[in-house]
């Protein structure tokens, strides 16, 4: 009689036990939410998703792209805010050839640099197609809240003059100047996009005098941004104006 008690007591703790391993668990071990499918695409890329002024760097070279090196730079205070802004100039390593890049940098309170704008088209090419260097000097700079891009030759390529200002947040194209000297002519175009204003000069070599011509005409205005703005592209649609 014991020993069939004692056989009926092992039997229940057998079945106790099986019953409690395969008991379905209805919490969490950790006593944490369950986590959530989430697109890795969409989520946790803030600063991939933000636009290019939210980068931010304790020194200019923190921003420059990899396998870019800064050709030029100036200084100075460009949305006069009291703090020195940078402008860079930068190319490729690997390819001096290669298109070059401006970036914009203003300067936080706390002594970081934030990239505030680039510019892929701001630049004339540096090389031609023969590799003959186009603009020799070239020279940037920020003077009294503007930022001046001085592109100079004795050649064919002529002078190029940008100016650009910052307004309302935006870096506006204000002011274009070229100097070109031809067979037989010397021409200078000054151009103030705001107001659309164009004055033309034209200096006639030929003779010994060398008499000059200058005509100033009002066509529509037009705000070319930094960003975008195409300096040689908007040299030939005014002379396109001028000639027309």
């Amino acid at each position: 009689m014991k020993k069939n008690l004692l056989l009926l007591t092992l039997f229940l703790l057998v079945l106790y036990s099986c019953k409690k391993e395969t008991k379905p668990e209805t919490g969490n071990k950790n006593n944490t939410l369950p986590v959530k499918n989430v697109k890795t695409d969409s989520v946790n890329h803030f600063s991939e998703q933000q636009p290019a002024s939210f980068n931010s760097g304790k020194k200019p070279s923190d921003l420059v792209p990899a396998g870019y090196e800064i050709q030029y730079d100036a200084k100075g205070d460009l949305n006069l805010d009291g703090q020195t802004d940078i402008a860079l100039i930068i190319r490729k390593k690997d390819d001096t050839l290669a298109a070059r890049k401006m970036l914009i940098l203003l300067k936080n309170k706390d002594q970081t640099y934030c990239l505030y704008k680039t510019s892929d088209s701001v630049l004339s090419d540096e090389y031609n197609e023969a590799g003959y260097k186009m603009h020799d000097p070239e020279d940037i700079s920020i003077k009294e809240g503007d930022l001046h891009i001085d592109l100079y030759d004795a050649g064919p390529y002529g002078n190029q003059f940008s100016q650009f200002r910052y307004m309302d947040g935006e870096l506006i194209l204000i002011y274009l100047e070229t100097y070109n000297m031809g067979a037989g002519s010397h021409s200078a175009l000054f151009y103030q996009p705001l107001k659309g204003k164009v004055t033309h000069e034209l200096i006639n070599t030929m003779e010994e005098e060398m008499p000059s011509k200058s005509e100033t005409i009002f066509i529509k205005k037009e705000k070319y941004v930094f960003e975008t703005a195409s300096p040689d592209v908007i040299v030939r649609k005014i002379y396109d104006k001028v000639d027309g």
